[in-house]
């Protein structure tokens, strides 16, 4: 058998369907697209929420649009729960957690909240603290440095 013997598996491929080529075939005079209209004409391109000319649904409720905050910034969040699985002394830096599996990525900043409870005493390095988290790490004896 050589390369060029080979063929697709009976049945694996269909022939596209070619409309507008006679009644015959079963797909003639009209081409599957109805009789008259904006849609059966060639050609035509309408846009994305287009209603024929009535005024769009995203125009006639603009309190339902919404808007994108550009200058969001998007945090990992860690909960101070989540610490208490460092020993005792250790430095927490986003790549420790990153390596832990705590947060998804190291592109966001990390902001540490405060569900849970901490018992060891830890040096935690983030972009942000939660007031209460803050106050439950220095509860420890641990630390907070922002960076």
């Amino acid at each position: 058998m050589r390369q060029n013997e080979l063929y697709p598996a009976l049945g694996s491929q269909k022939n596209r369907k070619r409309v507008g080529r006679g009644n015959g075939s079963g797909h003639g005079t009209f081409s599957g697209r109805g009789i008259k209209g904006q849609k059966s004409r060639s050609g035509v391109q309408i846009q994305r929420g287009f209603e024929g000319g009535q005024l769009p649904i995203i125009k006639r409720l603009p309190r339902k649009r919404g808007f994108y905050n550009a200058f969001r910034v998007a945090y990992s969040p860690v909960n101070v729960g989540a610490l208490s699985m460092f020993d005792a002394g250790t430095e927490i830096t986003p790549e420790k957690l990153f390596e832990a599996g705590l947060i998804e990525s190291l592109v966001k900043p990390v902001k540490v909240l405060a569900d849970g409870e901490l018992k060891t005493a830890v040096t935690v390095k983030a972009s942000k603290f939660s007031a209460a988290a803050k106050a439950k790490i220095e509860a420890a004896g641990g630390k907070v440095e922002e960076i």
